[in-house]
């Protein structure tokens, strides 16, 4: 029953919140700093609209159709929900024009060519998308992204673009038990954050 769907979600969402805020306790750091996206790349449809439900707006999905079809079939069921949808996987040159006007952030922004892409259709529609720069700091050839040289390399390039803005980098650390093991990942994609600062 929907009933059980809702409350299972309100004391997992309940249950990530909490970690969130000792996280933030344990680093000094504002909880309102934050952002909770909810990836819902596997969910079915009840599932993301309970979510909006309990007040989650900002939204995940990992392949550019299923955004579109679901950013649409949202806005036919749950008008004005104010839902932020975020792209987080791979999005080919191909389908930048459908996703453009509906991705509040896309987190997978991988090579120059898919830049000039963006900033190009970006212009033709008369958006400013932000997006994160996708950098693979650990070198695993099963990621996909930037290395830290190529994006050295590009960074001039990729600034300049005039219908791009660009939010910050992201990255993805191997997966291990021990969180400590992702450490050195995310201290390299603060390194190179500082240098391309700079």
């Amino acid at each position: 029953p929907m009933s059980d769907l809702h409350s299972r979600l309100a004391a997992n969402l309940s249950a990530v919140q909490a970690r969130v805020v000792v996280a933030c306790a344990r680093a000094q750091r504002d909880p309102a700093t934050v952002k909770l996206v909810a990836v819902v790349k596997y969910a079915e449809w009840d599932w993301v609209k309970a979510l909006i439900d309990l007040g989650v707006r900002d939204l995940a999905e990992a392949r550019p159709q299923q955004l579109v079809e679901r950013s649409a079939l949202l806005d036919q069921e749950v008008p004005h929900a104010g839902v932020r949808w975020h792209l987080i996987g791979h999005l080919q040159r191909n389908k930048v024009r459908p996703v453009l006007p509906l991705a509040h952030l896309i987190h997978s922004l991988d090579s120059l060519r898919l830049a000039e892409r963006i900033s190009q259709i970006a212009g033709e529609l008369t958006v400013r998308p932000h997006v994160l720069l996708e950098v693979n700091v650990s070198g695993e050839t099963s990621k996909d992204g930037f290395t830290p040289e190529q994006l050295r390399r590009d960074w001039s390039a990729i600034s300049s673009l005039p219908h791009l803005h660009v939010a910050g980098l992201m990255t993805m650390a191997p997966e291990g038990d021990d969180p400590s093991d992702a450490r050195p990942t995310f201290a390299g994609l603060r390194d190179l954050r500082d240098h391309l600062a700079s």
